[in-house]
């Protein structure tokens, strides 16, 4: 029989750790000499390598978690606390070592179990050649994701021989530089492609998690609009243009000339992905949305009606308004554990709801209030991302304006105005700040004053009371205390909140709802392809060939086609479409998009990523984190709200922090490999 004699780079290039027992991968069956003819002619072993090759999507690879996996999952925008105050503030200040938190290892162990899978899963005759194409697709979309996640952190990595290096050869021999920045995303891409012919558009209940044809092809126009992005596609006169990032024979790994062309191919990536079927002659995917209801009940209150713009407000949601949904729950409902993956149309790849110990179900425990909820108070929001988020008819939050028209006097919501409801949302004592915002800001921002369901605190052995309302002044229980749990801010977070979740234990059970993990959701593409054609210059036009080539597409500056992008992201959270002024000027829309992008996709994995792929990193998460004053009372709740600079949570950024650096125990173990700029070798 043919035994294992070949050893893939991936060892050499990745962390080697002894296999769990009920694991196959690899490692284990060339120590123990097992033929892959034993393996991959068992229909049951087959189908655990190809789990295998899935279990590195987790730990440091996950996409939206807790610190302990997703520590840039906190940008400028959320941040943590609590006992992990120390580890933010090395991390915001870069003042962390080539030795952390590294996803490398695992990413490449990962490609590994994946190419030895593709290359033998054809022995196995047991399973159809479909089921044979499906498994084979599947394997090489993970292979091709790990290094989409490997490129976007580290930026540019080796490329692997499909076919293996052989072991005995001598240990310079299995030594490979890293490949340049296109190189990568035309793997990504071509092997995208490639898995998408043969993964089904849909998938049965029991295999929801593992990836589709729209997966893929969402993968895919990732990868290119990262590739046509200012880190790897600067303009002319741009300063720097990460010529000092280089493989070993000197070899710049970066573009280094502007080319409109990668924004057309990513429009026409994102397009491929719009225009997937569905049922009934719609489209695959579509946002999701939750019908308007006059009925309230705790922890669902009713209906706001959304904005009278003439436009959206005339419409029926089918076409193309919101007249007739409820923007709040459509959009909280997408994260908190309302929906399971099937129910969700508008989630494109997802690990599911089962993450590991540190999953978001282990986030939102951190987010939750110390006192009744049992929650910690450890993960908050800045300043910056609280005022981020849109007023009720669409404009801009502007604090002068607020002081400047209501009187000092009236600032706070009186105890007639919360039991009228004459702010949405806000019972008395609520300061009016946060009046009259847009729904997503109600789905997502735990701010002073909020009320928090906690409807599971009635099911305790000891019933706790439920829809409270929390505060975070100093002394009040939530607020400032001695200890490390209370947001240095003033403002928490909310987003992934189920109305049901607690804390509070019940013998060893924990009431917070399982989530699914948003890696992939349609509102990303279609923000992808809205971004991806306003960077093409008015007169140019592209015509670029579907996925498969059985269509072609005239990609151009069109704003009814940017249109279709940003508008039905506008429509479902509630808020009006742009004006035409705002769609004509390239540079306008261009802020307005990463202004949706970080309201829509905030908490999500996006910002952090966001910021340096646009070069925006040097500015935004430079400025000095501002929040509530959360020394203050409430008998100077007032002085509450004045926002300052927040000296524990620090911040500061350096040019080596655009790029995760390698790891000295990978530079010594592949001499070829080069460091990233600013970090340092082992010598």
């Amino acid at each position: 029989m043919r035994k294992i004699y070949k050893l893939y780079i991936g060892i050499i290039l990745s962390v080697i750790a002894v296999a769990c027992s009920d694991n196959l991968d690899s490692d284990k069956y060339f120590k123990d000499r097992r033929s892959l003819e034993d393996v991959f002619t068992d229909k049951e072993s087959t189908e655990e390598w190809l789990a295998h090759a899935y279990s590195f999507l987790g730990g440091y690879n996950l996409e939206v978690s807790n610190m302990l996996n997703t520590i840039t999952n906190f940008a400028d925008d959320i941040y943590f606390g609590g006992n992990s105050l120390d580890a933010y503030k090395t991390f915001k200040t870069g003042t962390y070592d080539e030795s952390y938190r590294h996803s490398w290892g695992d990413s490449y162990k990962g490609i590994r179990q994946a190419s030895i899978f593709i290359q033998n899963i054809d022995m196995n005759t047991k399973y159809t050649e479909e089921e044979r194409a499906d498994m084979k697709a599947q394997a090489r979309f993970v292979r091709a994701y790990y290094y989409w996640l490997l490129l976007r952190k580290y930026g540019p990595v080796p490329l692997l021989p499909d076919e293996g290096l052989d072991y005995t050869s001598d240990y310079d021999d299995l030594a490979i530089q890293r490949s340049s920045y296109d190189e990568c995303v035309e793997y990504i891409e071509s092997e995208m492609r490639l898995a998408a012919k043969d993964l089904p558009l849909t998938r049965a209940i029991n295999q929801v998690a593992r990836p589709t044809r729209g997966a893929a092809l969402a993968a895919r126009a990732r990868a290119l609009i990262y590739s046509a992005s200012p880190i790897n596609n600067p303009r002319p006169g741009d300063p720097d243009k990460f010529s000092d990032l280089v493989d070993y024979e000197g070899n710049c790994l970066m573009s280094q000339e502007y080319n409109e062309y990668k924004w057309a191919r990513a429009a026409a990536a994102a397009r491929d992905v719009m225009e997937l079927p569905g049922e009934n002659n719609g489209h695959r995917y579509e946002l999701y949305h939750k019908k308007a209801t006059n009925i309230a009940e705790p922890g669902y209150p009713a209906t706001i009606t959304p904005y009278q713009d003439g436009d959206f407000s005339t419409k029926t949601w089918n076409e193309g308004g919101y007249s007739d949904i409820d923007p709040y729950e459509s959009y909280r409902a997408v994260f908190n554990g309302s929906l399971a993956m099937y129910q969700n149309p508008e989630l494109i790849f997802s690990r599911g709801r089962n993450q590991g110990v540190n999953s978001i179900a282990e986030m939102v425990k951190l987010q939750m209030p110390k006192t009744l909820g049992g929650g910690n108070n450890a993960y908050g929001m800045t300043q910056k991302m609280c005022d981020a988020y849109y007023m009720y008819n669409g404009s801009e939050f502007n604090r002068q304006t607020f002081l400047d028209t209501c009187q000092v006097e009236n600032r706070f919501v009186s105890e007639k105005e919360g039991k009228a409801g004459t702010y949405p949302y806000l019972k008395k004592g609520v300061w009016k700040e946060y009046a009259w915002r847009e729904p997503r800001f109600y789905a997502s921002v735990a701010f002073n004053g909020c009320v928090w369901p906690l409807l599971n605190n009635s099911t305790l052995k000891d019933p706790k009371p439920v829809e409270q309302q929390v505060f975070y002044y100093r002394g009040n229980g939530n607020g400032y205390t001695n200890s490390n749990f209370w947001l240095r801010t003033g403002i928490g977070i909310m987003k992934f909140v189920h109305p049901d979740d607690t804390s509070a234990a019940k013998g060893n059970k924990d009431y917070v709802k399982l989530k699914t993990e948003p890696a992939i959701r349609f509102a990303e593409i279609l923000l992808i392809y809205a971004e991806a054609l306003n960077e093409l210059e008015d007169g140019s036009s592209y015509d670029i060939p579907s996925w498969d080539g059985s269509a072609s597409y005239s990609v151009k500056r069109d704003i009814n086609e940017m249109k279709k992008g940003i508008r039905p992201v506008r429509c479902r959270a509630g808020v009006p479409d742009y004006t035409l002024p705002e769609y004509q000027d390239r540079n306008v829309f261009r802020k307005k998009l990463k202004h949706e992008r970080q309201i829509e996709l905030m908490g999500e994995g996006h910002r952090y990523f966001d910021l340096r792929r646009w070069k925006d990193a040097p500015i935004e998460e430079s400025m000095e984190i501002y929040g509530c004053d959360a020394l203050m009372t409430e008998e100077n709740r007032a002085a509450f709200h004045s926002p300052i600079v927040v000296n524990e949570l620090p911040t500061a950024f350096s040019r080596k922090l655009y790029f995760w650096p390698i790891s000295h125990e990978e530079l010594k173990r592949n001499k070829l490999l080069t460091q990233n700029p600013g970090w340092t070798y082992n010598d």
